[in-house]
């Protein structure tokens, strides 16, 4: 939820285990964001819950039958202000497994300890938290297309636009951002040439690279130089929810 300025998040908790409840509910109060938590013991019970429009995230316990599971997913994906579903596992082949399947917006590894527990709280508040991106593309068409795309992503992003890398660079020593959109061939410094002084200068900043070209050696080269993802034109929002929900830790690697 935003309310004004204030940025808070509401959680519902499907696990069946108390203990696990209890720890994901002592990681919302160390958080550095404001977390309303609600609980629920299972699927059914989580089914009475879901309908709360103020919802943002649901943690839905993959021990949780299979038929439950689907129908909190069902129910999620048919409010107006969709929640994001992510389901919690014991092991990350598991989560891994779960990832690939339709439905859920993402799987996670359960939290050992409250550390884990609130660092997944804090990175779940990605989802509500403006992120702020540049988007770098010599072709004013083309910027144009991503900014469309990347606002029809499920995160908020407040996007700024530079025309080449040049102007990527000056853009980004002036100002803060979090992420970066950016082409891989452009005029002047090219894209892994302009990604590379980018984190020279912001080391923490994520760099997706795009291109055109999804060939071996131009995705090794993006890697190599730092790229956080690298996206292959055309792409779609869900393409863009992916990367993000993986740079941001909410997707199992």
């Amino acid at each position: 939820m935003i309310e004004g300025d204030l940025v808070s998040l509401r959680i519902l908790l499907a696990l069946p285990s108390p203990v696990d409840r209890d720890l994901m509910r002592r990681g919302a109060v160390a958080a550095s964001v404001p977390v309303e938590v609600t609980e629920a013991e299972s699927g059914r019970a989580a089914r009475h819950k879901i309908d709360d429009a103020t919802i943002d995230v649901i943690f839905l316990d993959a021990t949780i039958p299979a038929q439950e599971r689907t129908a909190c997913v069902e129910q999620a994906a048919s409010l107006e202000r969709r929640p994001f579903v992510i389901l919690v596992a014991a092991t990350l082949e598991e989560a891994q497994g779960l990832a690939k399947q339709r439905g859920a917006d993402s799987a996670v590894v359960k939290p050992a300890d409250v550390g884990e527990a609130k660092a997944l709280v804090e990175r779940c508040a990605r989802l509500r938290l403006p992120n702020r991106v540049l988007v770098v593309d010599d072709s004013l068409t083309m910027r144009g297309i991503v900014r469309k795309i990347l606002l029809a992503s499920r995160f908020r992003l407040e996007l700024t636009e530079a025309q080449e890398g040049v102007d990527a660079l000056r853009k980004i020593k002036s100002g803060k951002f979090d992420l970066v959109f950016l082409d891989y061939n452009m005029p002047g410094l090219n894209g892994v040439e302009t990604l590379a002084e980018i984190k020279r200068h912001s080391p923490n900043v994520h760099v997706v690279i795009m291109s055109s070209v999804a060939a071996i050696p131009v995705i090794e080269r993006a890697s190599r130089a730092g790229a956080a993802a690298f996206l292959k034109k055309p792409f779609y929002p869900a393409d863009i929810d992916a990367i993000l929900q993986r740079i941001f830790g909410l997707r199992a690697p």
